[in-house]
């Protein structure tokens, strides 16, 4: 129990900062009457995609095999098998942006390769999640603060300082387009990093001496 008034607030911090990553997904195909054919097929294309992505392995932070799928394709009626399906995909994530476009429109001329991305992000250590959790601390403080003048008091001591993320998170997705140079060269693409969002918001006790309540 605390000795004399309490004081309860909820200090809350917003920052709009640039983002730290960039990811995006990978997407080979392949389509085949035969089942071994198609894996070969599949393999190949998922090299081609390996080799650009070394290329540029100065730029990429982490990439991910994710799911590998070979399944049959039926005619009409189900009964017999006229090809075979399949697909690998590879989620990439990027820190150096200059790079970025020139990566995405060389993946995605690869023949039967599909590109999808980015998604824009903070790292989960990032110097803009730490500002923001000192931001609505101070903010708290300020509150109790204001409280305790409005009553002819002062704030005393902490009892208790509590994270209450609510899960508010930054938009992840970013836009983009492509357009062909005017000199009739290769396409260019244009990315606009999407602004990330650092939020924090705490829940805290402090102990106030007497009001004065004249």
């Amino acid at each position: 129990m605390a000795d004399g008034p309490v004081v309860v607030v909820r200090g809350e911090a917003y920052r709009e900062v640039a983002p730290e990553l960039a990811r995006f997904e990978v997407t080979a195909t392949a389509r085949e009457r035969e089942r071994e054919a198609t894996v070969t097929r599949l393999a190949e294309r998922a090299a081609a995609v390996r080799v650009l992505l070394d290329e540029h392995e100065p730029a990429v932070d982490r990439r991910e095999t994710g799911e590998l799928r070979v399944r049959p394709e039926t005619n009409r009626s189900g009964d017999r098998v006229v090809a075979y399906l399949g697909s690998v995909s590879t989620t990439v994530v990027v820190t150096d942006f200059s790079t970025l476009a020139d990566l995405m429109l060389r993946l995605a001329e690869l023949d039967q390769v599909e590109v999808a991305g980015p998604w824009w992000s903070l790292r989960p250590d990032s110097p803009a999640h730490r500002e923001a959790r000192h931001a609505a601390i101070a903010d708290a403080l300020r509150r109790a603060r204001e409280y305790a003048e409005a009553l002819g008091a002062r704030v005393t001591a902490l009892l208790e300082l509590a994270d209450a993320d609510e899960g508010f998170g930054g938009a992840r997705s970013g836009a983009m387009f492509a357009r062909r140079a005017e000199s009739g060269g290769p396409p260019e693409l244009e990315l606009d990093p999407r602004p990330q969002t650092a939020y924090a918001v705490v829940r805290a006790r402090f102990t106030i001496s007497e009001p004065v309540l004249s």
